[in-house]
């Protein structure tokens, strides 16, 4: 089945492009917490240039006498060069009222209390200014510098304030957005050299190799990079290359195993063919025909036994399980009678696995399972030269956790050191002379297939083979 590509990102959708924007993004919002204190602290040397122009022009006035000709004209062009209204001057217990002759006291002003100089109020009044003034009376009080406990009270309006605090944080913004977009385009070209462009050269090399897997050409060529990028350019170079030669070898045995399939498949019926023949020789009077006629028998009887356990090997069935309850018990004696030992007159069979011992299983691959087990046993203790009346064949149980572990023992020889070693090695872990050591693996395969584990136990005397499964078998 051709499965169609990925897509690769497109040109807005890409990491690289994520990554611009989330560097704007983080620097923009660092800058806007550093503008609330800059704007605030604006504000705050605003107001306190404007006190300090009306304490100047508050002693300026001290100078002219009151009630002359020179009185107001002065007052209104002082208070019209700050841009102020009035302005009101304490100092040891006396005040000092200057207003413009045209514009009458309002009667509700906005007070700004320039003593007040921790944080949050200057934040709190700057952020006031700009969402809610523009059109307001403000009435700003500051302490006179080095004038003691003096006091000046200057009334304004706030036009102008709100309109340079908007200018500032115009220019701020702007400042700030030209800032994010060249450190994040020197950023960018950095991260985008040393971790984006192989990242998209592995992406791709991915892509293009999972869909032609025998294509030698297609292996990434690592760099040289001793970094974390290197070692995945290099891992995915050997694994690759794994793989590919994984896969020409699994070609090659699928073609010799395919002939081989055909000729062991001849052969069985040729030798089946023969066994026919050898079961009329053996039925002769001739002496020498019944002396070899058993033996011939014999031989045959292993060569087709060993051309039909390579024919279920390679048809191995790899549908996955269909769990389902399962009794174990009446699973043993069902497999156990499937393995011959129903009614065997030297071989004693004991099921000591208690009725509602249940399990979550593939009955017909759980049964082959054991099966084989039993069937290895029984073939053992035949074979035994000191086979006696007691040989027995047992099946217990044990269980820890969210395991249930069946046991399949036999008080035979046991297995001999090179089967051991090669135990669950197709055609190499047979125990006895002709075989072929592909029922331990299919059991095995089977057993791993249900999440479980099939354990060979090691003991004094006999054979111990766990085949431990999990109660419950989540499905995927």
């Amino acid at each position: 089945m051709t499965v169609d590509p990925p897509q690769m990102p497109g040109a807005f959708s890409g990491l690289s492009v994520k990554f611009i924007a989330t560097i704007i993004f983080v620097i923009l919002a660092v800058e806007v917490i550093i503008y609330l204190p800059s704007v605030a602290n604006f504000r705050a040397n605003w107001l306190d240039n404007r006190i300090a122009i009306g304490t100047v022009a508050a002693h300026v006035l001290d100078f002219v006498p009151p009630g002359s000709d020179l009185s107001q004209p002065m007052t209104d062009s002082l208070l019209e060069s700050a841009d102020d209204t009035a302005l009101v001057y304490r100092a040891g217990g006396q005040s000092l009222l200057l207003e413009t002759t045209d514009a009458p006291m309002p009667k509700e002003a906005v007070t700004a209390d320039m003593r007040m100089r921790d944080p949050f109020s200057l934040i709190a009044g700057a952020l006031e200014e700009l969402f809610m003034g523009g059109d307001r009376m403000l009435r700003v009080i500051g302490d006179v510098p080095d004038g003691g406990e003096a006091v000046i009270e200057v009334l304004m309006h706030d036009g102008s304030l709100r309109e340079e605090m908007l200018i500032y944080s115009r220019n701020i913004f702007f400042l700030s957005l030209l800032v994010a977009i060249m450190t994040a385009g020197v950023i960018f070209v950095f991260v985008n050299r040393s971790l984006i462009g192989p990242i998209r050269r592995l992406t791709e090399n991915m892509v293009a190799y999972r869909q032609a897997p025998e294509n030698a050409s297609l292996i990434i060529e690592p760099s040289r990079r001793g970094d974390e990028i290197g070692i995945v350019e290099r891992e995915l170079a050997e694994m690759e290359t794994d793989l590919y030669s994984m896969l020409r070898q699994r070609r090659h045995l699928a073609d010799l195993g395919l002939a081989v399939a055909k000729i062991n498949h001849d052969l069985r019926n040729t030798l089946a063919s023969a066994q026919l023949l050898s079961d009329q020789v053996a039925t002769l009077d001739d002496p020498k025909v019944q002396r070899l006629a058993p033996r011939l028998v014999n031989t045959l009887d292993r060569a087709i036994g060993f051309a039909q356990s390579v024919l279920d090997y390679g048809r191995q069935s790899t549908t996955p399980p269909k769990p389902q309850p399962v009794d174990l018990h009446a699973l043993l004696e069902e497999a156990a009678f499937d393995a011959g030992l129903g009614g065997h007159p030297t071989i004693a069979w004991t099921n000591a696995i208690p009725d509602g011992i249940t399990l979550n299983a593939d009955p017909d691959q759980l049964a082959r399972v054991f099966v084989n087990l039993i069937r290895n046993a029984r073939e053992a203790l035949e074979a035994a030269s000191d086979n006696g009346e007691g040989a027995e064949i047992r099946a217990d149980w044990s269980e820890a956790e969210d395991m249930i572990c069946a046991s399949v023992i036999d008080n035979g020889p046991g297995l001999p050191p090179r089967a051991k070693e090669h135990l669950f090695v197709a055609f190499e872990g047979s125990a006895r002379s002709g075989g072929t050591g592909l029922g331990l693996t299919i059991a095995r395969e089977l057993t791993e297939a249900h999440g479980g584990e099939l354990l060979y136990v090691d003991t004094e005397k006999g054979t111990r083979f766990d085949v431990c499964l999990p109660r419950r078998r989540r499905l995927l």
